[in-house]
């Protein structure tokens, strides 16, 4: 190809930008090829990193989707320090390289022509953690569904709660989770969908809690490590232990469902509701 003529630093360039190196199966993936496949590699289905909007303009109706609660970011209200900087420093860094004020996107817009809210959550800003602001934002996200009687749906991707945060992070839980109940008084339907990671304090909160949940194949999804469940119970544990697919085989996950086909699998579940 062309770039092996060109200087060194040029080559790598090309070589960065015509290939994609697959995670699971290692395969070289033509760049082009790999995004026209929505980041999902051709030869194992291994479901690569989408971010945010990448996501809602692949489930949302052209022009529909209006973004809620832009105004809420993080708040350093310990002042935490750690060998590394501060954490005001670290997520005004991922503010300015994400371009979203938080680990979640929220909004509304109609997928297929349903009316919904959806909270996105960005693993690329500080690992998709959840913070005060995090859980802010899913909060009044949830509180906007039960206020206009409109279906919610939350993707999470997170390594956990934010550290950083201390214990007001560890709140956001309960508060979330507090948020979704309440939409059951009025019998409104709440879908979590679940892709590669969702971790630590989000797998132990509002993402396990959807009338139904569905995740992306291959999924890694748990709340603590292997090594520690392994160590703490003395045993050795599946290979697939904490996949998509162990989950859907012992009742925590209803479906698994391709990226491609995410969005006409939650708009024909939700034109049930609408029956």
């Amino acid at each position: 190809m062309a770039w092996y003529t060109e200087t060194t630093t040029k080559k790598n360039k090309s070589k960065k930008e015509l290939w994609v190196k697959c995670k699971k199966c290692h395969s070289h993936i033509y760049a082009k090829e790999w995004k026209e496949n929505l980041n999902v590699c051709p030869n194992c289905n291994y479901h690569g990193a989408i971010s945010s909007y990448e996501r809602i303009n692949l489930l949302f109706d052209e022009n529909t989707f209006e973004e809620l609660f832009t105004n809420i970011s993080p708040k350093d209200s310990l002042k935490f320090n750690d060998l590394k900087g501060s954490y005001k420093d670290k997520y005004e860094a991922n503010i300015k390289k994400t371009g979203i004020n938080e680990a979640v996107v929220t909004g509304h817009g109609k997928m297929n022509g349903i009316p919904v809210v959806i909270a996105v959550m960005d693993f690329r800003f500080l690992g998709g953690s959840l913070g005060s602001g995090t859980g802010e934002k899913i909060l009044q996200a949830a509180n906007y569904a039960y206020d206009h009687n409109l279906p919610y749906i939350v993707i999470s991707a997170s390594g956990g709660a934010r550290m950083q945060e201390g214990a007001l992070s560890l709140m956001q839980m309960a508060k979330t989770c507090a948020g979704v109940a309440r939409l059951n008084r009025k019998n409104i339907p709440y879908i979590s969908v679940l892709t590669n990671p969702t971790t630590g304090g989000v797998s132990a909160s509002y993402a396990m809690m959807g009338d139904i949940n569905v995740s992306e194949p291959g999924a890694l999804i748990g709340f603590a490590g292997r090594r520690v469940i392994e160590q703490t119970i003395g045993e050795k544990l599946p290979d697939n232990f904490q996949t998509a697919e162990y989950l859907r085989e012992h009742g925590f996950v209803d479906s698994i469902v391709n990226r491609k086909d995410l969005k006409d699998y939650l708009s024909n579940v939700l034109s049930y509701y609408n029956r």
